[in-house]
């Protein structure tokens, strides 16, 4: 009887383990590296203005996926360039989701991230933008009401 009881408490040590195991691979995957050529910009501080006040800041790190033919080693030496055009289009023109001040608009700086890697690395070598991670806000408390919720609604804590 002993040497089952000891049995079974090492199954149920192991399980814990073996799940722990299963949720590290599945983080591996998340941040896995693409196959083929990028450039991975600087992680970024991006504002979110609101009625002219700077009301909170979001993290992000982008990454540009090249084409094949892409010189990525000549594009990483122009990645302070890349990451300059993307501040300065968060000032010009924040990427503010309406409903809540902890988030960017990703299809927007996506959108306007393309533009810009067009314009310093010319056309036809970025392949595709991604956000690299979850954007992380500085602040998740102590911001107004968002303009863009109905009266009810409370926006939601990421």
């Amino acid at each position: 009887m002993r040497p089952f009881l000891a049995g079974l408490l090492c199954l149920s040590l192991a399980a814990p383990a073996f799940a722990a195991d299963k949720a590290k691979e599945k983080d591996k995957d998340k941040y896995k590296k693409p196959d083929g050529q990028y450039v991975n910009i600087s992680p970024v501080a991006l504002p979110i203005i609101v009625n002219g006040q700077l009301i909170n800041f979001v993290f992000v790190s982008v990454r540009l996926n090249l084409k094949p033919s892409a010189s990525a080693a000549g594009l990483r030496d122009k990645e302070p360039f890349f990451r300059d055009a993307l501040v300065h289009d968060a000032y010009r023109h924040p990427f503010v989701v309406p409903t809540n001040y902890t988030q960017i608009d990703v299809p927007a700086l996506k959108a306007r991230m393309m533009a810009d890697a067009t314009a310093i690395a010319g056309p036809g070598v970025v392949a595709s933008i991604e956000l690299v991670g979850e954007p992380q806000p500085k602040k998740i408390s102590g911001l107004p009401r968002p303009r863009g919720l109905p009266e009810a609604e409370k926006p939601p804590i990421p």
